[in-house]
């Protein structure tokens, strides 16, 4: 289950590796095009917005959902062929979305879609960690985070070239997934299958083979969700623009996929536990800087920093779960780390929602800062346990 370090001069396997970037980038794209897409479809049809929040906590529902399931449907048909279905469900299920036009009827086909999405996410991370050889695997898993990040942010931006009306923007998002069907039939043969590994990990397992890995994903999901859904009401109880509010939030983006490829080199030549455990730190601190600089310039680089250092929690996870694993507990790993992306994912926007309803606007940061201080300190512990040779 752990696996040694490959060994330096172990080849790079470009073609695979350039086709699950691939279909990462145009799978990055069809969703981050489709959440905006939801919400400014159900405003139209005059859905209140408790109702519009609940209906996109449905895919992360869905991924959580399907996530144990994806180890054992994995050894059963392989990984190629269980992706390639997956991607080309989605296409229809975003068909029927776009065909119904039904705010209702978008409830079960979300959640369907994170059913079929969740496979996608988590073999693209298997893949991208198997194929890359250890030496190197800092900079490709920051670049893979980058690019995710890149796809999720062109979403938006393609919605805003073709609109919303009509099928233009949902028949670029069935493309988007119906390319991911191509690119992985291509690439198929390059790519590990996972048949030949029958020591089935269960996802509970995780709890006590990488907790510190689980609950890093689990902040930074909560952690950078909860930024992009709340820090528009922050910045408004500074009376700040909504305008300004965005370009703040374009530039946290911003850092986020800039610096993922820069942490994995660093990643590279230290432990990418303890630059996890430096990531959460860094985020923490830059939280507890956000009343003092709101108002100020310095609000700008404390945000591109804190965008890298909150999802670059995630990266170091991923790097750390390559490092240690392999096979089935690989695939396992990846399947938790999903279901605890959809728990911080659901659960930190309200939870930080309520901070601020109940002590102001500065129950913002305060979540920020806790979420990420608590990580800090029970990462350590863990390290701490490992080096006494408790696992």
């Amino acid at each position: 289950m752990i696996t040694p370090a490959s060994p330096p001069s172990a080849p790079l396997p470009v073609a695979a590796l350039a086709g699950v970037t691939a279909t990462v980038t145009v799978f990055a794209l069809a969703q981050g095009l489709s959440y905006p897409l939801f919400t400014f479809l159900m405003q139209e049809q005059g859905m209140p917005p408790a109702l519009i929040g609940l209906s996109a906590a449905m895919t992360p529902l869905g991924i959580i959902a399907s996530a144990p399931f994806v180890p054992r449907l994995t050894r059963l048909v392989g990984g190629p062929a269980l992706a390639i279905a997956c991607a080309f469900t989605a296409s229809v299920l975003l068909f029927l979305v776009g065909w119904l036009q039904n705010g209702w009827a978008w409830f079960l086909l979300r959640f369907l879609i994170g059913v079929a999405i969740d496979p996608l996410y988590v073999l693209s991370e298997v893949w991208m960690i198997s194929l890359a050889p250890a030496a190197r695997r800092g900079r490709i898993m920051g670049l893979y985070t980058a690019i995710v990040g890149a796809g999720f942010a062109g979403g938006p931006l393609t919605l805003y070239l073709v609109g919303t009306a009509g099928w233009a923007p949902f028949g670029i998002g069935i493309a988007a997934f119906l390319a991911c069907v191509v690119i992985l039939a291509a690439i198929g043969p390059r790519l590990p299958t996972m048949l030949d590994d029958h020591a089935a990990v269960p996802l509970k397992d995780f709890l006590h083979l990488a907790p510190a890995l689980l609950m890093a994903t689990a902040v930074a999901a909560a952690f950078e969700q909860s930024v992009l859904s709340l820090l528009p009401v922050y910045g408004a109880a500074y009376g700040i623009a909504a305008v300004t509010m965005s370009a703040l939030l374009t530039v946290m983006i911003s850092g986020n996929i800039v610096l993922q490829l820069p942490l994995g080199l660093i990643a590279e030549r230290i432990s990418p536990r303890l630059l996890l455990i430096a990531c959460a730190g860094i985020s923490a601190a830059g939280a507890a800087l956000m009343p003092l600089l709101i108002q100020t310039v310095a609000i700008w680089p404390l945000l591109f920093v804190v965008g890298a250092t909150g999802y670059g929690i995630y990266t170091m996870a991923l790097i750390e779960l390559g490092n240690r694993f392999t096979g089935s507990a690989l695939v396992a790993g990846n399947a938790a780390f999903a279901v605890m992306w959809g728990i911080g994912g659901i659960a930190g926007p309200p939870g930080a929602g309520f901070a601020i309803q109940a002590f102001g606007p500065q129950g913002l940061p305060v979540v920020m800062v806790a979420m990420c201080a608590a990580l800090v300190v029970f990462a350590l512990y863990r390290e701490k346990v490992r080096r006494r040779g408790g696992g």
